[in-house]
């Protein structure tokens, strides 16, 4: 009965801020066609970010409450699921959208025509064929003389892909934070005191960051370049200092995109509204907040590539299950990066024979460092009834049909040992995961040791037999 009614207050208040999110469009829109006064056409803005706001956090939390009411029954592995797919998918659109549009404007930026017929007020023009239809685009050096009444501000998708990320955070990594964040091999910590340390550190990043920005640095690009990606070395090392070697990637991942969005929300974004007011009052524009912004989001241009390769590498354990995880976080990062760099000096007519190879050979050299041995040892002959024995004790907890683990009520990604075809059959992922990397089980819950985990490779190298 309690669920009920909380569900009940829980639902009128969203249909209300639905309701009222559409009502403020409305007004926005009448405000801006008729010529509302600038103060009054402010309010109404902040006002649909209040809406905005609320209606993320009240959506938010209808999900973490249906999280506790399902809490410890069959219902919370098939939630916890659904929540991974739904906000998985947010996340990636959003962070499609927003990284195409970051590509795109860079791409403008150092393409743009700056010498050929170009009047005096601009910056640069560019013509552009895509989709059976040809384009004129035209960037000014400051602002136009009259600013337009419609904009197109490229903001939402930074704000959603930011907040989804962080959503996803917590549906598979805080939510249970027991088994996906703490691994008490690496820090044996309370699952607060990691959620507050993962949380905590994308705020003191930022600070630092933005420092370095304001700092005498910034006018010396490859020095500036050089202690940020020290920095940035210096969270990859601390995050696997502290956390699981997934939990650590992703918190990698995930910092270095509050940086991107808080260049967003902080910089660029107030830059391009102070340049708008300023327009329509006919008051001189400062040329500097248009430098600034157009340098935090060439900062994000080149974050993007390290910031998908950690959103892909939670599904390639030979990056996270490495020894030194922290060093393949670091050396990836500058890898993307400069073939990134390579790509924004072609855009703009420049070509450099060596970055591209180097970056190339670096993300190589990753792959062999990470290689396992090739001669891991010799091997005695081993009987599946060996196997089994070791998978009951120390896999089936989770990849069971019935899973008896504490935190997981389904198998982890539907994949079950009930019988020796699913073993035989699943061989080659348990060589990946239990043998050579050794991200399985989850944090070494079950306390497998390398002796089993030498025994496992031995029966998949001689034939996997069920005799």
């Amino acid at each position: 009965m309690v669920h009920v009614l909380v569900y009940l207050v829980l639902g009128f208040i969203l249909i209300m801020l639905v309701v009222m999110t559409y009502q403020f469009n409305t007004l926005h829109k009448r405000a801006v066609d008729d010529d509302v006064p600038e103060p009054q056409q402010e309010k109404i803005s902040l006002s649909q970010g209040f809406i905005y706001t609320a209606l993320v956090l009240v959506i938010l939390l209808i999900v973490a409450y249906t999280w506790y009411a399902v809490k410890g029954t069959p219902w919370e592995g098939h939630l916890m699921e659904w929540m991974n797919i739904i906000v998985r998918l947010m996340h990636i659109t959003f962070g499609i959208a927003w990284i195409g549009a970051s590509f795109y404007f860079v791409f403008l930026e150092n393409a743009l025509n700056r010498t050929k017929d170009v009047r005096d007020e601009l910056a640069g023009n560019l013509w552009a064929v895509h989709g059976g239809g040809f384009y004129y685009l035209e960037k000014y050096k400051v602002a136009p003389k009259v600013i337009p009444k419609e904009l197109h501000w490229f903001k939402y998708e930074a704000y959603f892909t930011w907040v989804s990320g962080f959503s996803l955070l917590f549906v598979v990594y805080y939510f249970n934070a027991k088994a996906m964040l703490v691994d008490t091999n690496v820090l044996n910590i309370s699952s607060a005191a990691a959620i507050a340390i993962g949380v905590g550190s994308f705020i003191i990043a930022w600070i630092m960051y933005d420092l370095l920005c304001k700092s005498p640095l910034i006018k010396y690009p490859l020095l500036f370049a050089l202690i940020g990606f020290a920095l940035l070395t210096g969270f990859a090392y601390g995050y696997a200092h502290v956390f699981s070697a997934r939990a650590a990637f992703i918190h990698f991942g995930a910092m270095i995109g509050s940086l991107m969005a808080a260049n967003v929300f902080f910089v660029i974004i107030p830059a391009q509204k102070a340049m708008v007011a300023a327009g329509k009052k006919g008051l001189p524009l400062d040329p500097a907040l248009g430098k600034k912004a157009l340098a935090r989001s060439l900062h994000n241009n080149y974050f993007t590539l390290p910031v998908l390769f950690v959103m892909i590498s939670n599904h390639f354990p030979s990056t996270f299950g490495y020894e030194y995880s922290w060093a393949v976080l670091a050396a990836i990062s500058l890898g993307t990066a400069g073939v990134k760099h390579y790509l924004n000096l072609k855009e703009k007519g420049k070509y450099n024979v060596y970055i591209l190879p180097a970056s190339v050979l670096l993300l190589l050299a990753v792959s062999f460092i990470t290689a396992p041995p090739k001669n891991p040892g010799e091997c005695k002959p081993v009987s599946f009834a060996v196997v089994n024995n070791i998978i009951t004790n120390r896999c089936m907890s989770c990849h069971s049909s019935k899973p008896t683990d504490d935190v997981y009520t389904a198998p982890p990604n539907g994949v079950v040992y009930d019988t020796p075809e699913d073993i035989v059959r699943k061989k080659d992922l348990i060589m990946q995961r239990v043998v050579i990397t050794k991200t399985m089980p989850q944090n070494n819950k079950t306390g497998i040791t390398p002796e089993e985990r030498d025994l496992i490779r031995c029966w998949i190298e001689q034939g996997a037999s069920l005799q």
